[in-house]
């Protein structure tokens, strides 16, 4: 079954690639998971934030670039479990947001079902949840049994060097010119974590293009209402 039949296909997002992924003290993860001879199973966790979704995007990217077949499953926004029905003849399927269906026994019965037929087969699985493994409350004793099994990595949060090159290398993507000195004096005034850093970059990318403005210290202090 080829990628376009199946009807769970999520765009995944241009600049999710391990390469754009500021690795800090996550590299082991990363290299767990860009090896396509690693651990059949994988389960990475994290606070929001940490970049789970960018590396199983970034997963089904370089599994993409390899030809082979890939699926990437956000479970919180999933319709129902029937959405997973065939992802166990791809070569990789990656499913996110865990905990939105722990509790649910459809999807227990149908991930155990997938689990098994990818084990039995030749595909990889790859889970992410923001909750540790162990604190997860399955209906299905047999699935976390399994999943517990899965090479686990809990995902460190970048530290003040990790978020300037996380906010530099964004810039870069959108094509615009950050300073060291501009990175790190949004990370000293803004919530430390990267969706907010990110969100906030993307507004004051359209600010400056709007004002035919760099992205420099006093600019971003206005934008910003920064009286200090």
């Amino acid at each position: 079954m080829s990628m376009e039949q199946l009807p769970l296909r999520v765009r995944l997002r241009d600049s999710a690639r391990f390469a754009s992924y500021v690795r800090g003290a996550n590299g082991e993860a990363c290299e767990r998971l860009a090896d396509p001879a690693g651990p059949r199973v994988v389960w990475l966790w994290g606070r929001p934030g940490t970049g789970k979704t960018h590396l199983l995007q970034a997963a089904c990217a370089a599994a993409g670039e390899r030809n082979e077949t890939a699926a990437y499953v956000d479970l919180a926004s999933a319709a129902s479990s029937a959405m997973l029905e065939g992802c166990d003849a791809l070569d990789l399927v990656c499913l996110d947001d865990l905990v939105a269906v722990a509790g649910d026994a459809a999807w227990n019965a149908a991930i155990f079902r997938l689990h098994t037929l990818l084990h039995d087969g030749h595909g990889r699985l790859v889970v992410a949840s923001a909750a540790p493994p162990q604190t997860l409350g399955f209906t299905l004793p047999d699935l976390r049994s399994r999943l517990l099994a899965a090479s686990v990595h809990q995902l460190a949060e970048l530290d003040e060097t990790g978020f300037v090159v996380a906010l530099r290398l964004r810039a870069a993507e959108r094509g615009l010119d950050l300073s060291e000195d501009a990175a790190l004096y949004l990370v000293h005034r803004l919530p430390r974590d990267a969706h907010s850093l990110f969100d906030v970059l993307d507004r004051l990318d359209q600010a400056s293009l709007a004002a035919q403005r760099k992205l420099t210290i006093p600019f971003l202090r206005k934008e910003l209402g920064d009286r200090g």
